[in-house]
C-alpha cells in the first residue's frame, strides 16, 4: 500500500507535464497565399527565439516591487537539474512563489486519494475503445516494460499515461521515492527551499481543475496522442537516438522557451481544443490573478511550465499587453 500511495504521488507530480511537448517537429515555414499578401501583422510581445532564458523579471506599470516569472519544467533527471542566474537571488526577494497549483497537495496521500475517482475516464470507457488492437497492444507492452500493471491503468484518462511515457516508474515503484528515478521536480525542491527560507506558497490552480481539463479533449484524440508518444519513445531508444524525454530536457537546458510553445502547439495539432485548454485559456486566466498579487509591497516568483511563457498567447506576452515590462534574467 505504502508503495502504491508512492506510486499515485509520482502520478500526480507528473499530471501538469500533460502539457508538455511530447512529440511532433516544429514548423519550420509559414504558408502564404501568392494571390492577395497577408496584411502586415502588429509586433509581436512574444520572446524570440533569442530569448533564451527561464527566469524574468516583471516591472513597470507602477509596480512598487519587481516580481519574477519562472519557467519549469516538472520533472528531469537529477543530473539535468540545474537553478538559472538569478534564481536564489529572486527566492531570497520573494516573500511567495506561486505555482500552477500548490505542490504540498500532491505531497498529501489524502488528497491523492481524494481524487482517484477523477483520473479515470467516464462511464466504462476503456483504452482498448479508443485504439486498434494492434495499438493497444503495442501501448500495453510499452508500460509493461516500465514494471506497471497495466490492467489498472487501462481506464485513466490518455494523457495522464502519455505523462508517464520515458519516465522510469519501476524505479519508482521498486524504490518508493522520487529520489529512486534518478528524478527531480522543481516544483517539489523549490518547495522545500521556500519553507526553509519562510516563505508563503501558493498555486494559481487547484488539482480539481486541472483533473476536469482532461474531460475536455476528446478521448479519442487524447488516446492517438498517447499512441503517438509511445512510439516516438520507442524508436528514439532503438536507433540509439534520443528518447523523447531527452528532447524536452534538451530544449529545457537550452532555455528554449520559444521552442517550447511551437512545439506544444504543433502536438496539439488535430485534437480538439488542445492548446486552447491546456495553455491558452489557463494563461489568460492567470493574468489577473498574477496581476492582483504582484500589486502589492511585497515581490513574489510565480514557477510556472515553461511551455507556458513563449508564444503569442503565452504568460510574457500577456503580461507585456497589459503593460507590465518582462525582462530576461541572464
Amino acid at each position: 500500500m505504502r508503495n502504491f500511495l508512492y506510486l499515485l504521488a509520482f502520478i500526480f507530480t507528473v499530471l501538469i507535464s500533460a502539457c508538455s511537448p511530447k512529440a511532433g517537429e516544429m514548423m519550420t515555414k509559414t504558408e502564404t497565399s501568392e494571390a492577395s499578401p497577408a496584411p502586415a501583422a502588429e509586433p509581436s510581445l512574444a520572446p524570440s527565439e533569442a530569448d533564451t532564458a527561464l527566469l524574468w523579471r516583471i516591472s513597470g506599470a507602477g509596480l512598487a516591487q519587481e516580481s519574477y516569472l519562472f519557467g519549469t519544467i516538472h520533472i528531469i533527471p537529477e543530473d539535468d537539474y540545474f537553478l538559472p542566474n538569478g534564481m536564489v537571488s529572486a527566492l531570497n526577494d520573494a516573500d511567495e512563489v506561486v505555482f500552477e497549483i500548490d505542490p504540498r497537495q500532491m505531497q498529501d496521500p489524502m488528497a491523492i486519494m481524494g481524487l482517484m475517482s477523477k483520473i479515470n475516464m467516464r462511464g466504462d470507457t476503456s483504452l482498448e475503445d479508443l485504439l486498434s488492437q494492434e495499438q493497444y497492444a503495442e501501448v500495453e507492452s510499452y508500460f509493461g516494460q516500465m514494471g506497471l500493471p497495466f490492467f489498472i491503468f487501462k481506464k485513466m484518462k490518455p494523457l495522464f499515461l502519455s505523462a508517464m511515457v520515458g519516465q522510469d516508474m519501476q524505479a519508482m515503484q521498486q524504490g518508493g521515492g522520487m529520489d529512486a528515478t534518478g528524478s527531480k521536480s522543481y516544483e517539489l525542491e523549490m518547495t522545500e527551499l521556500a519553507n526553509a527560507a519562510g516563505k508563503e506558497i501558493s498555486g494559481l490552480e487547484t488539482m480539481e481543475f486541472q483533473l476536469s481539463l482532461f474531460d475536455s479533449i476528446p478521448y479519442h484524440g487524447q488516446a492517438e496522442m498517447l499512441y503517438e508518444a509511445v512510439r516516438a519513445d520507442k524508436a528514439g531508444e532503438n536507433d540509439g537516438g534520443e528518447s523523447e524525454m531527452d528532447k524536452i530536457v534538451s530544449m529545457y537546458k537550452r532555455k528554449a522557451i520559444a521552442e517550447m510553445a511551437s512545439s506544444v502547439s504543433e502536438e496539439g495539432k488535430g485534437v480538439s481544443r488542445f492548446e486552447e485548454l491546456l495553455l491558452t485559456r489557463r494563461n489568460n486566466s492567470w493574468i489577473p490573478l498574477i496581476e492582483e498579487k504582484i500589486a502589492g509591497e511585497n515581490a513574489k516568483l510565480f514557477a510556472v511550465g515553461a511551455a507556458h511563457l513563449g508564444g503569442d498567447k503565452g504568460v510574457i506576452a500577456l503580461l507585456r499587453k497589459e503593460g507590465y515590462t518582462v525582462t530576461p534574467v541572464f
